[in-house]
């Protein structure tokens, strides 16, 4: 009798095979739903480069085909823009070196839709075997939505600063106006009524009643006279003509006298020439600033320095009272603190909030000299 037959063992596939066929099947799956070109890059130790893997995305993301790169490598940083080729070069560079992430955002010429493209890398490096140059492996996606999205918002914050700064100049401007007239006109005015009054005063008939309400009248005008210097003051100080650091010097000693607080100003450069916008920004967050530690700081001393170095104005304002917390910083009603650095980002500076040390508050301004 025939013995049975056996099943033909070497047609079934071998467990292993079997694993290894559903590792490449969960992974081609993860790479097609990947949004991307999934690669692999090697750099050898003689220059050369070579693209071992790449995914389908390489057709959409950089108008060839996978085979094309493969047979010509170098063609990819053909594609990089000529201003952001040497940061991805340079950026290549270090990670070969220290062997950490290689992370690099640029443009890139796609010819087949004639357009630029901004895209992003990000690889894993390990140093091949023998030695002889560096692998990465990882992912590069298109992000040029994303990066004009952030050209815009950088174009429209310019623009906003813009106005802002054109806005300040004409409050300034407008101040300065409104200054002079109730200076000129209401000052002048009243300063007649004044020496009229006076002459009136010494013709009326010697009735106390009317002494009494001559005196009142008197009163009331030096009273309004001493407003309307107020107001012209505060307007746009006057003082600002005689130069900066003696405006800066005026207001810290008016500060002093007002709030009783020891304050102590000094300035390194008395010939600064300062363009007037730039003295009205400087004084005016001088006054922010002073108001802020009035009600605040709880301070007992002020220290405000003006110094000039090359091409640059600063002004530091210290303070030796409780600080300023962070969430005080983040609060929506600070607008002193928010004005103050308006003022200063208009004019092309910087605003810098620290503490002080042994306790309190430094207000760092660093913004350009305009010759006038």
């Amino acid at each position: 009798m025939s013995q049975p037959s056996q099943p033909d063992q070497s047609l079934e596939p071998h467990p292993h095979t079997a694993a290894l066929r559903q590792a490449q099947a969960r992974f081609d799956a993860i790479v097609r739903n990947t949004p991307g070109l999934v690669y692999q890059f090697i750099r050898y130790a003689d220059g050369r480069v070579a693209f071992p893997y790449l995914s389908d995305g390489c057709q959409a993301l950089l108008g060839m085909a996978p085979a094309e790169l493969h047979a010509q490598p170098e063609r990819f940083e053909a594609l990089i823009l000529e201003e952001d080729r040497k940061s991805y070069t340079d950026a290549m560079q270090a990670s070969a070196v220290t062997l950490s992430a290689w992370n690099w955002e640029g443009r890139i010429w796609v010819d087949a839709w004639r357009d630029v493209k901004w895209i992003n890398l990000r690889c894993t490096p390990h140093p091949l075997s023998d030695g002889g140059g560096v692998q990465w492996e990882g992912i590069m996606t298109n992000i040029t939505e994303s990066r004009l999205e952030q050209l815009e918002v950088r174009r429209s914050r310019a623009r906003l600063a813009e106005l802002t700064a054109h806005i300040e100049t004409v409050k300034e401007q407008e101040r300065t106006r409104i200054a002079r007239e109730i200076h000129d006109d209401l000052g002048g005015n009243l300063t007649a009524i004044k020496m009229a009054l006076a002459m009136l005063s010494k013709r009326l008939p010697q009735d106390p009643v009317l002494q009494e309400k001559a005196a009142y009248v008197d009163a009331l005008v030096d009273r309004t006279i001493d407003a309307v210097h107020r107001i012209s003051l505060d307007l746009r100080p006057s003082i600002l003509d005689c130069g900066l650091d003696v405006a800066l010097e005026w207001q810290v000693r008016e500060f002093a006298n007002q709030t009783g607080i020891e304050c102590a100003f000094t300035c390194t450069d008395t010939d600064l020439d300062v363009a007037p916008d730039r003295a009205s920004a400087l004084f005016r967050i001088l006054q922010e600033a002073l108001t802020n530690i009035a009600k605040h700081a709880h301070a007992t001393h002020v220290d405000v320095q003006l110094s000039r170095t090359r091409g640059y104005l600063h002004l530091k304002i210290t303070d030796n009272g409780r600080g300023i917390r962070p969430a005080d910083r983040a609060k929506p009603q600070s607008f002193g603190l928010r004005g103050m650095a308006e003022r200063a980002a208009a004019l092309g500076g910087t605003l810098a909030l620290s503490h002080a040390h042994g306790g309190g508050t430094v207000v760092a301004i660093k913004i350009r000299r305009t010759l006038q």
